[in-house]
């Protein structure tokens, strides 16, 4: 059987690292992509958990974020993208959507739809581009714009986005960081002094305690996974909140010279006990791993984990490990560990040259789903 079960427990304890390196900031947690495929109606329950909780939750389309208010999310909203139509904008109205705004379409529907008083769609967060060049206004364009939502009567978050922030020592950390501060400045004096600032993802987070604001946006450390390049998620205190497991579904000893799978890349230096495991790419393990990457055999009768090898090429239903190491009491069914503690998602993506964003949203939805009880 393949399966993934979530811990929402760990993201709970995820979130109140969060708030240790961020004591004076609202967070707002990332669960856009179904909360990084860990599923929303599980991750959005943890958020709300003992005396740590999100302020908040960001989500990149309406649609997610329709689907939070349905499933009794009731704090603040943000809509990372903003609304893509006008017609989107007065749904965010409508629901209580707090939206970036970041180009001149989203600001022309907001100034001409202005929500009520009450309306959470009165909180805007105004993007600026400060060297991603995704979405944002630039230095000419968001000084106006911010005066004339200021006049219209809208509350204003100023954020942008880090390009580089995983790498600390990445000279345009530096750059995005004052042209931020500098432009909160700015807005603070001739706009209004009560805007607020969102700087920090969670590689900010991590790496400028210093340049926290008002709001951090933490995404995949609240998951378990690591947001930098220098620190673990062990190093960080984070824990994993998916674990990936499938079975042993056959076992066979391949003879010297004999090559596995397809292609037959690996072939075997010597006779080699090895098993059939019940996962491919079509679950979203990834196909292209290289020769370090290793799964976990669970030994149930004695609680052991053994780490095999994973060898021949990951196919769409099923992978072959090397068994040669594990005793002849793993048998059929054995539980095999694809990522959890061990391998962390993170190895698995350094195995794939990958990142463990990608493994996490790319899951399919053949594997069953679980959620354990805290």
């Amino acid at each position: 059987m393949r399966t993934i079960t979530i811990n929402p427990a760990a993201i709970t304890h995820n979130l109140a690292q969060v708030k240790k390196l961020a004591p004076t900031a609202k967070v707002l947690a990332m669960v856009k992509a179904n909360a990084y495929g860990h599923g929303v109606a599980a991750v959005l329950p943890a958020l709300k958990q003992g005396e740590q909780q999100a302020d908040g939750i960001g989500v990149a389309t309406l649609m997610e974020a329709l689907q939070a208010r349905q499933l009794g999310w009731d704090k603040t909203i943000g809509l990372i993208e903003g609304a893509f139509t006008a017609e989107e904008w007065q749904l965010a109205i409508e629901h209580d959507i707090s939206c970036v705004i970041h180009h001149e379409p989203q600001l022309n529907w907001a100034l001409e739809n202005t929500p009520p008083i009450s309306s959470a769609t009165r909180v805007v967060w105004l993007k600026y581009n400060t060297g991603m060049n995704r979405l944002g206004f630039n230095d000419q364009t968001l000084l106006p714009a911010a005066k004339r939502l200021h006049k219209a009567g809208f509350q204003l978050i100023l954020t942008t986005h880090f390009a580089n922030a995983d790498d600390r020592a990445h000279p345009l950390n530096a750059i995005q960081i004052q042209r931020f501060n500098d432009m909160l400045q700015t807005l603070r004096e001739t706009v209004s002094s009560d805007i607020k600032g969102s700087l920090c993802n969670s590689a900010g987070i991590v790496n400028f305690p210093e340049h926290h604001h008002d709001w951090v946006r933490p995404g995949i450390m609240l998951y378990g996974s690591t947001p930098v390049i220098d620190k673990s998620a062990r190093d960080l205190d984070l824990q994993p909140a998916m674990e990936f497991s499938a079975q042993i579904i056959a076992l066979q000893t391949v003879n010297a010279g004999d090559g596995i799978g397809y292609g037959s890349r690996w072939t075997a230096g010597k006779d080699t006990r090895t098993a059939l495991v019940s996962i491919g790419y079509g679950d979203g393990y990834p196909r292209v791993v290289n020769a370090d990457a290793y799964v976990c055999v669970i030994d149930e009768t004695n609680n052991q984990s053994y780490p095999c090898a994973v060898i021949g090429r990951v196919a769409m239903d099923m992978i072959v490990i090397d068994v040669s190491a594990v005793p002849n009491s793993v048998a059929l069914n054995s539980k095999v560990l694809l990522w959890g503690d061990a391998p962390h998602v993170d190895e698995v993506a350094a195995h794939a040259e990958t990142i463990s964003y990608e493994l996490l949203c790319r899951l399919s939805a053949r594997p069953t789903r679980n959620i354990t009880e805290s």
